[in-house]
């Protein structure tokens, strides 16, 4: 079934949207929730930037990519609901251009949840990711309810030395914030 949500936008230009990444100080209920400190609010084409930079058969989270992304724009945290969108918007743009014929797309399917789910909001729900992910390797099995990749914590990003911090489920991880060495 289609979604009943329609854009008259393409993906590709929600992604290169041109805007500029913002870092302010947190204040009132962000500040309550998150602790006092500097917030950042990426852009898509950040976000695709990490998600771009996972090779095969290996994963990354959520709080993985706003820890990168806090880390490069010297914040202390990145704003969990826009990260949340841009990746979403990532996805749906790799979609667009495996529709148009492109052989190179942002490998979205290889971002999971914190505690290692699959994502029910990506191009073909649950199902498409798992295939994708079994296609590199990854075993997928049933939790409850939902789908996750089984052992996923050794696919996750190599853990150097004093790099950054995330939560991953409820283990506390450091993590290398240089995309760029990858």
């Amino acid at each position: 079934m289609a979604s009943k949500f329609t854009s008259r936008k393409s993906c590709r230009s929600k992604l290169e949207k041109p805007q500029e990444p913002s870092v302010f100080e947190m204040t009132g209920k962000t500040m309550q929730r998150f602790g006092p400190g500097k917030m950042l609010i990426p852009t898509p084409m950040m976000v695709d930037e990490i998600i771009r930079g996972v090779r095969k058969g290996r994963l990354i989270t959520s709080a993985i990519i706003r820890a990168r992304l806090a880390q490069k724009m010297r914040a202390d945290v990145t704003c969990p609901l826009c990260t949340g969108i841009f990746v979403r918007i990532a996805a749906e743009t790799a979609e667009e251009d495996r529709a148009l014929g492109k052989a190179r797309v942002t490998p979205y399917w290889r971002v999971i949840t914190d505690k290692g789910g699959l994502n029910e909001k990506f191009p073909g729900g649950t199902a498409a990711q798992a295939r994708r992910l079994k296609e590199e390797g990854h075993r997928v099995i049933r939790k409850g309810k939902r789908l996750a990749v089984a052992g996923f914590e050794q696919s996750l990003p190599r853990i150097p030395a004093a790099a950054g911090k995330a939560e991953v489920g409820s283990v506390s991880l450091t993590i290398d914030t240089d995309v760029n060495r990858r």
